[in-house]
């Protein structure tokens, strides 16, 4: 144990605190046992460890991170770990990446209900599964979503600002007044570009040169090792499923036509949409419905978007399509909160309310003549007017 207590305190020094993730101030970190979802690359770790650095550094002593991949239990369990760590005084304990262990949920349950004193966080894979887990962790973890920068974020963190959050009301309200404080700040517009190709995942700011080298390791583990992993996929299939990633990021936002996707890949109807619902589920697509009310794992989805404009740029390079760009964008910012559907006339409909045409800065309103509460999104603009808004402010909703 003590090999684990000097990594864990050593990460804990490293951690950097230059920039933190509005995630740490809204998540309840007090409950017994918390769990965070995301995908591979979005800061899940740097979360956890700065997280301890900001509260708990007085009760250092009391508190070990250990990543579930790590080769110690190759040999240990994580129970035996949790019995010695709180015979020692343990109070707080943080487990990475807890998708890589074994029967990872029945130990955490015995965790949770034998050591009620011990407060537990852990993070896995966004294929991690709570409700269905083996052992009933549904009625006693916390569960909470991540996902990559926002446009907010990446500005931030790139430029060393502390721009708010707004709501989606405060911006359909009062954008011209929230964009002219930004402009007053910076160029928005010089930096979108940057943020649309290289900047959703923090792995940038290692290497901007290798962030595409990167996003294909993540892709690669995904569907490698984590849908073989939690999805029981067989590797033999793992082809296929690059496939058709690579087929979807043609055209994204991709309108699927499933008789003849299944036949350019080779798999069957069912198959390929319990295929399109564990990519969705590992935040590597983003499936799209008009109506998402009853939705099921096998409906076939409306539009499939690639979850983020990065993947586009990392699996297509220049041959994207600025408009699909633009979609995907929008939809990537605003699904976090806010429940996105396709629209018929126009592009989205959000929250049963609004609805929203993308386009760049010459869109005409043609197609959102006559509808209520409805707004352009328009790209290569700084300042709007009236239901005329800039692309980029969406990007400061988290």
């Amino acid at each position: 144990m003590q090999t684990l207590i000097e990594k864990s305190q050593k990460k804990i020094v490293r951690t950097k605190m230059d920039f933190v993730r509005n995630y740490i101030y809204e998540f309840d970190w007090n409950t017994q046992l918390v769990g965070i979802r995301g995908a591979r690359g979005i800061g899940k770790t740097t979360l956890l460890l700065q997280y301890i650095k900001m509260y708990l550094l007085d009760e250092i002593d009391a508190v070990l991170y250990v990543s579930l991949d790590d080769i110690w239990f190759s040999d240990n369990r994580l129970v035996t770990l949790v019995d010695q760590f709180v015979k020692h005084g343990g109070k707080y304990l943080f487990l990475d990446e807890v998708h890589k262990y074994p029967d990872w949920s029945v130990e955490i349950k015995n965790i949770y209900d034998d050591y009620p004193e011990l407060k537990v966080v852990f993070t896995g894979s966004s294929l991690l599964e709570i409700l269905n887990s083996r052992a009933d962790l549904s009625r006693r973890a916390i569960m909470y979503e991540m996902q990559g920068l926002s446009f907010r974020e990446y500005l931030n963190l790139e430029l060393g600002f502390n721009f708010k959050i707004y709501t989606l009301e405060e911006i359909l309200n009062n954008h011209f007044v929230i964009s002219q404080d930004i402009i007053n700040k910076i160029r928005p517009l010089q930096y979108f570009e940057k943020y649309l190709t290289k900047g959703y995942y923090p792995i940038f700011r290692e290497s901007i040169k290798l962030y595409y080298t990167k996003i294909d390791e993540i892709i690669n583990t995904i569907l490698e090792v984590e849908l073989p992993l939690l999805r029981n996929i067989s590797p033999a299939y793992i082809q296929k499923l690059k496939q058709l990633l690579y087929v979807i990021s043609e055209s994204s936002p991709f309108i699927p036509n499933i008789s003849g996707l299944s036949t350019r890949i080779g798999i069957n109807r069912e198959t390929l949409l319990t295929y399109l619902f564990n990519i969705h589920e590992a935040q590597l697509i983003f499936e799209a419905y008009q109506d998402v009310k009853g939705v099921t794992r096998l409906q076939k989805p409306d539009k499939i978007f690639m979850e983020n404009s990065n993947l586009m740029y990392a699996l297509r390079g220049d041959s994207v399509e600025i408009g699909n760009v633009r979609e995907t964008f929008f939809a990537n910012q605003l699904k976090h909160k806010h429940i996105l559907e396709l629209a018929g006339k126009s592009d989205f409909h959000i929250d049963g309310k609004y609805t929203f045409e993308i386009g760049g800065k010459n869109k005409d309103t043609g197609q959102i003549s006559g509808i209520q509460n409805s707004y352009l999104a328009l790209d290569n603009i700084e300042c709007g007017h009236k239901n005329r808004i800039p692309l980029w402010l969406f990007g400061f909703l988290y």
